[in-house]
């Protein structure tokens, strides 16, 4: 019997709720999504009124799956871009983490992959 290997959703963005906090970093749930396989995205506030956004999708060179920019500029935009998204998938997760230096935590060990 063969069975579904890739990790729940819900545990994933636990995961990255407590890297985040551990780092000292404001994070909010904005959108619950489907907690076995809801898909996520994540959006980065720079509290200058920009922001970038970012989902997983795969790269077809490697056969991987990778985190690419979902939208990105002002943060009124990128928030419209989601919202959308979110009326079209009620299954999206959407997570927000605030950093003035544009720190995502995506590209941390056990959050990329």
């Amino acid at each position: 019997m063969a069975t579904d290997a890739r990790l729940a959703t819900h545990v994933w963005v636990g995961a990255w709720l407590t890297r985040a906090r551990l780092a000292g970093l404001p994070v909010y749930v904005t959108a619950h999504g489907h907690d076995e396989g809801g898909a996520v995205i994540v959006k980065c506030a720079t509290l200058d009124g920009r922001a970038t956004a970012w989902h997983r999708s795969w790269d077809l060179m490697s056969g991987t799956r990778a985190w690419v920019i979902f939208a990105e500029g002002d943060e009124r935009e990128v928030d419209a871009a989601l919202a959308r998204a979110r009326s079209r998938d009620p299954d999206l997760w959407l997570l927000e983490i605030e950093d003035r230096q544009g720190r995502s935590l995506l590209d941390e060990p056990g959050l990329s992959d």
